[in-house]
């Protein structure tokens, strides 16, 4: 399990002090912790919809 490049994902919950995080990518949630994410680069989409 993990980030692949070019895949979509949305962040989906934050813990009250910011650590961990939850993300959807692929079809499933993933939690990690903020060292951890920011490794992922990421291009914001503002008003992104998937159809």
């Amino acid at each position: 399990m993990g980030c692949l490049p070019g895949e979509l994902l949305r962040v989906r919950r934050i813990a009250p002090f910011g650590d961990p995080m939850a993300i959807e990518i692929l079809g499933y949630e993933l939690a990690m912790r903020l060292d951890e994410a920011e490794a992922i680069e990421v291009e914001v989409r503002p008003n992104f919809v998937q159809l």
